[in-house]
């Protein structure tokens, strides 16, 4: 080996060792409490600076500050964390989602906190603790590896940490003290934090943004291992550490030379880049905590007082202005977050890169420097500008086709990374890049006066993008992502309009920002800002308009007016209480003022005004009235659902010119157990075909194969003629097969009447009327029809469910354990609705454990035992052969 090479190698190795380290910490503390910590650089950072704090500025000797920086502040500061950030968070159900806005707080606050104590400057003088020989840190690395694994496969406690990541909750039935577990999980990943920030900080720039984002880039190393794997972890640090030393002794040359040289230097960058977007996802759980998303209510004249603090500035003067201009600018970027992440319900980390290649974009505009074009007027450099970013939303837009949680935010903030090192860093953009204001326009008031109208642009068309047809499209997909799908909503191609729509707001952001500081600054835009953006939106209200405005106000204000860092802080401080206060800031507010106001009269919520008034009703009709009252939920089908057919015995009889739901030889396999085994069934229309079976017979795979979430290995799913096995789920919903969830699938963020309207819209209804047959067909008219879905009790859910269903018309509906969590007058009274749907033309598949619903519901029965239909027939036969059976067994 010659002594380049070898050279190479041990740099590769030391660096490749303090990525080992950063992998072994994230995978115990995801293994211990199933977080992925993202905070995992700024502790880093932290330990790192206390240090140096205790050996440079304090003069104490290298072993007493290693020692409180290591063994005593580091894991402290985990110990902290996991009891008072993330333990409320695993007791109210270790949402994945609402723990990454949590860490992602955790970060900010620890970012923002190190920026006022120490500064933003970077520091060049850290202690070495480990020499710079690499056998000493690989030999540190080597000896936790081990440890550690021995520790988790081989002792009580590995056992027990094993446990509480796959069921907490069992763990803790079962005996186990699962908060002594996170606690000792947390303080050993947040001492391999520090090891890996002081092991850093002599070779690498020491400041509160470089370092913390520098360690986050190793995650790479945790995902390939996903998150499990311990030697995986290590030997690919190892490889990607040696690999990018010697990739430094390539010299390319021509116009690929710096782009090829950026690689070299950042091939844990790309490596993250491959491990989010191509390995096996980490996490897929909700997309965010939809208390955090929800709609915030707007307090009468809050956007008067909005427009007036807005206009203010107008009558600054020098520097005060100077400052002002960024905040519209900052409000369109934070607004393309309330589209995506407010409104969708998605997770981005990224909506920084797009907010720099908007700005970058304009500045090459106007200069004559972008590829192709012609030097363009400021203005309509901007406009071409946000042109060409909107499509680039597919970078992030599609990743979150198939991911979600954990897995997006790694892959949208992958995305982000990439972005900064190998576009931002390059000289083109680093060289001075200048950027004017338009002609006219050049002045600070009146830039400001044209922000305000770009602002009034982009809070039209957030309103647009969150109001009408595609805002309840959006809040479907939000609140629950199957339901949406299942309602007929094209979720792949609503996702990638959001992100693309989000990258456009942001480019125009961008570009605003960049003109309004008169040159195009890479620092503005880096990856830290983009988790800085996504916590103060989502704290603030992330589906709030009015909310992204005060961010944007909060930010630029904030650390304008005091030591950099404020703005910081305060918002990792609010995101870090999430725990506490799942709504955010407002929800902590509306709690306090519930408790200070005096206690008023009771007053009924809108179900009990409902049958209130009903009983009025009853009570003053005449006596001579056979019907019944109304019930919770109707028994009497509404004029425009009567029967049309009848056959012998009540029974309904097939309707003519309606399709055929049929499937053929259908096979399903899950890691090679067989749930499907040849199945063939057919549910014809006007009659009620019901499936049995024991828990594991395969009826949810075979209807999950009929609704087009899960795609049968082999067979045929045909409606009339038409093969439909390849279709996705919203493409069958607009053939006309419909839907309802065994676990309630409404979106809570919309009415009853919104969530109605989405299955009549998606469905394609062109009658406007549909939506409202459907809310009288199920006595959801009234009071009811304008209250939200959240809070309203189990039988008016599945009630709002079934609505949005036949909202859409369909000529077959999937009902998948209707009759769950309903009492017994409210089964009987779905009983009556499904007969008179079935009398109307309608094919009924029902899935159902109840038997004598079934008994008295369905003109067929299929028994499924192990992913085969096993008997065929009418209701009365098929059930009293089981009974007969069982008495024989």
């Amino acid at each position: 080996m010659s002594s380049l090479t070898y050279d190479l190698t041990l740099a590769g190795l030391s660096v490749g060792s303090a990525a080992a380290l950063t992998g072994i910490g994230l995978i115990v503390t995801y293994r211990a409490t199933g977080v992925l910590n993202f905070a995992h650089g700024a502790i880093a950072m932290v330990c790192a600076f206390v240090l140096r704090q205790c050996v440079v500025v304090w003069g104490w000797p290298l072993w007493a500050g290693a020692v409180l920086t290591l063994l005593v502040l580091a894991p402290a500061l985990g110990v902290v964390l996991e009891r008072f950030v993330f333990r409320p968070l695993s007791v109210l159900g270790g949402d994945p989602a609402q723990t990454l806005v949590a860490s992602i707080g955790v970060f900010v606050l620890l970012v923002g906190g190190a920026a006022l104590v120490w500064g933003q400057g970077a520091r060049d003088d850290a202690p070495e603790l480990v020499s710079a020989d690499p056998w000493g840190q690989l030999a540190v690395v080597l000896v936790l590896a081990v440890g550690v694994g021995a520790v988790i496969r081989r002792t009580r406690f590995g056992r027990e940490l094993r446990a509480v990541v796959d069921d907490r909750q069992l763990a803790v039935l079962g005996g186990i003290d699962a908060d002594r577990v996170a606690a000792a999980g947390w303080a050993f990943g947040s001492f391999t934090a520090g090891l890996t920030g002081v092991l850093l900080a002599p070779y690498v720039r020491l400041d509160p943004y470089g370092l913390p984002l520098l360690v986050m880039e190793v995650v790479a190393v945790a995902v390939a291992a996903r998150m499990r794997s311990l030697p995986v972890a290590v030997l690919v640090a190892l490889t990607v550490g040696v690999a990018q030393s010697q990739l430094t002794r390539l010299h390319p040359s021509g116009w690929g030379e710096p782009l090829l040289q950026a690689v070299g230097a950042n091939l844990f960058v790309v490596a993250l880049l491959v491990a989010a977007l191509a390995l096996p996802r980490v996490g897929t759980r909700d997309a965010l905590p939809r208390t955090a998303t929800a709609r915030v209510p707007t307090p009468q004249g809050a956007w008067i007082v909005a427009v007036v603090l807005f206009l203010l500035p107008l009558g600054f003067a020098g520097s005060d202005l100077h400052t002002s201009v960024q905040v519209p600018a900052l409000g369109v970027v934070l607004l393309s977050l309330v589209v995506v992440t407010g409104r969708g319900g998605q997770i981005s980390l990224g909506q920084a890169a797009y907010a720099g290649l908007g700005a970058l974009f304009t500045a090459l505009l106007a200069a004559g420097r972008f590829p192709g074009l012609p030097r363009l007027p400021e203005l309509a450099a901007l406009a071409v500008a946000v042109v060409l970013v909107a499509p680039l939303g597919l970078l992030t837009g599609w990743p979150a086709i198939t991911r979600r949680g954990l897995a997006l935010a790694l892959a949208t903030f992958a995305v982000g990374v990439a972005v900064s090192r190998f576009v931002f860093a390059q000289p083109y953009a680093t060289s001075g890049l200048s950027l004017d204001r338009p002609d006219g326009f050049d002045g600070d008031r009146a830039y400001y006066v044209l922000e305000l109208a770009l602002l009034a642009l982009a809070l039209l068309t957030t309103r647009a993008l969150r109001r009408g047809r595609t805002g309840r499209a959006l809040a479907a997909l939000r609140d629950h992502e199957s339901g949406a799908s299942a309602a007929g909503v094209r979720v792949p191609a609503l996702k990638l309009a959001a992100f693309v729509a989000g990258a456009a707001l942001a480019a125009l952001g961008g570009g605003m920002l960049g003109m309004g500081l008169r040159a195009f600054d890479p620092a503005a835009y880096d990856p830290v800002r983009s988790l800085l953006w996504f916590a103060a939106v989502v704290v603030l209200g992330a589906d709030s308009t009015l909310g992204a405005l005060g961010a944007a106000a909060l930010l630029v204000g904030l650390d304008a007016g005091a030591r950099g860092g404020v703005a910081a802080a305060l918002i990792g401080v609010l995101a870090v209480l999430v725990g506490r206060f799942p709504g955010g800031p407002y929800q902590a507010v509306r709690a306090v003022a519930g408790r200070l106001r005096p206690s008023g009269p009771t007053a009924l919520t809108p179900l009990g005004a409902e049958v209130r008034q009903r009983l009025r009703t009853s009570l003053d009709a005449p006596s001579s009235t056979s019907a019944p009252p109304p019930g919770p939920l109707s028994s009497t089908p509404a004029p425009d659902h009567e029967p049309r057919a009848r056959g012998a015995g009540g029974r309904t009889t097939p309707s003519a010119g309606r399709a055929v739901l049929t499937t053929h030889d259908l096979h399903a396999r899950y890691d090679g157990f067989t749930a499907l085994a040849g199945v063939d069934l057919t549910v014809p229309p006007g009659r009620i075909t019901a499936i049995i079976g024991p828990n594991g017979a395969g009826k949810s795979t075979l209807f999950h194969c009929l609704a087009g979430t899960i795609r049968p290995a082999r067979g045929q799913v045909r409606l009339g003629d038409r093969d439909i096995t390849r279709l996705s789920p919203h493409a069958r919903t607009r053939l006309g097969i419909a839907r309802t969830f065994q676990q309630l699938a409404v979106f809570p963020t919309l009415t009853v009447a919104e969530n109605v309207r989405v299955g009549a819209e998606q469905g394609r209804i062109k009658d406007p009327a549909a939506a409202d047959r459907a809310l009288r067909l199920l006595h959801l008219d009234g009071p009811l029809r304008d209250a939200p879905a959240a809070g309203l009790p189990t039988g008016t859910l599945r009630r709002v469910e079934l609505a949005r269903a036949l909202a859409g018309a369909p000529g077959v509906l999937l009902l998948d354990e209707p009759a769950a969590g309903l009492d017994t007058a409210e089964v009987t009274a779905l009983a009556r609705v499904l007969r008179a749907l079935a009398a109307d033309g309608t094919a009924l598949l029902v899935v159902e454990h109840d038997l004598d619903l079934v008994a008295d519901l369905a003109d067929v029965v299929h028994v499924m035992t192990a992913g085969r239909i096993v008997a065929s027939g009418p209701p009365a036969h098929v059930l009293d052969a089981l009974d007969a059976r069982e008495t024989a067994v």
